[in-house]
This record gives structure tokens, C-alpha cells and sequence, in this order.
């Protein structure tokens, strides 16, 4: 486990970073921008828990949040490395956890006339937010993976996380009583 005795090394200031196996790599490779994307993601979901969201979906968030740790230390490391070293890595277990989630609280919520405009409660927008990150983080490992090959966990966990945090803006403007406001295709 890493530990963390001061905040710089002065390591980084040609451009380059450490992979989780002390490999040295430049800080523009499809590598770091997928974890990086994986570590804005967090900071979009410790956003909305700040912002205000339900204890339910506070919980949720964290143990996310947790996740996502993982999913940048599982993208930190190239896959033919990690058989040499123990590293942490995203568990199938966390990707069947969010599916039964966004059923609990699709089946609570009912099914969607049309697309939403995203908003309402300071929390649920902010999901919203969240969740656009996320399809960017995705984007941001298929890129990677275009190249090498990347955990199929990570990007499966990453998938259905931009789902629950959809499911999860809808909750809390539910329970906030914000209708959804859906999409008017006919407004010009």
C-alpha cells in the first residue's frame, strides 16, 4: 500500500510519471489519461456527496469512490505485469453489486418517457455531471485498450457506474420531489 510522506518528488517536472510497477512513462500516454479520468470521476461523485444526496446514495458514492481507487491502481499497471507483482485490482463482485443497485432503484423509479434534461436538486445535478465524466472515462480506457491490453472488469465497473449514477440523479430528485423534466423535442 502506498504511503504518502510528502506531496512532490520533483520526479514529474520533465513530463513523466510511475506507473504502479516503477515503470516510466510520459504523462500524455493513453495510460494516464485513463486513469486520470478514473481519478476525476471521484472527485465528480465526492462533489455531489458534499452537495447533498440521500444517506442511501452518500453510501453508495463511498463505497464508489473506493472503486474507482481501485480501478485507477487495476489501470496503473500494465496487464502483463500484474502476474509479476500483487496489485490491486477491480473484482467482478463490484460490477454485480452496481446492477443490483440500478435495479433497486430503476423498479422504485418506474421507467422513463423519453430523455431527461439533466438537473434538479444541487446533488442530482452534480450526479449528472458525474455521470458525463464518467462516459468520458470510459471513452478514455477503450482508447487505452485500443492500444494494450486493460482489465475488462475496469471498463465494465466504469460502464455500469455511468448507469447507477443516472439512476441515482433520478432518485434524489425524486425523493427531493423535482419532477424530471423530460426532453421537448418540438421546442425550437
Amino acid at each position: 500500500m502506498p504511503r504518502l510522506t510528502r506531496l512532490y518528488t520533483r520526479k514529474g517536472d520533465a513530463g513523466e510519471t510511475r506507473l504502479g510497477d516503477g515503470q516510466v512513462i510520459a504523462k500524455d500516454e493513453a495510460r494516464v489519461a485513463a486513469y486520470g479520468s478514473v481519478d476525476e470521476l471521484s472527485a465528480a461523485v465526492g462533489l455531489a456527496v458534499a452537495l447533498g444526496v440521500s444517506e442511501e446514495i452518500a453510501a453508495d458514492l463511498t463505497w464508489i469512490q473506493n472503486e474507482l481507487l481501485n480501478a485507477g491502481a487495476d489501470l496503473c499497471v500494465r496487464e502483463e505485469d500484474k502476474a509479476k507483482r500483487a496489485c490491486l485490482v477491480v473484482e467482478a463482485t463490484a460490477v454485480v453489486r452496481l446492477e443490483h443497485r440500478i435495479d433497486e432503484l430503476t423498479e422504485l423509479l418506474g421507467p422513463l418517457a423519453d430523455f431527461l434534461l439533466p438537473g434538479g436538486t444541487a446533488g442530482a445535478a452534480q450526479l449528472h455531471v458525474a455521470r458525463t465524466v464518467c462516459r468520458r472515462a470510459e471513452r478514455d480506457i477503450v482508447a487505452l485498450r485500443r492500444r494494450e491490453a486493460v482489465s475488462a472488469t475496469v471498463l465494465q465497473l466504469i460502464n455500469r457506474l455511468s448507469d447507477y449514477l443516472f439512476a441515482a440523479a433520478r432518485y434524489e430528485n425524486h425523493r427531493g420531489g423535482i419532477t424530471e423534466r423530460l426532453w421537448d423535442k418540438d421546442r425550437r
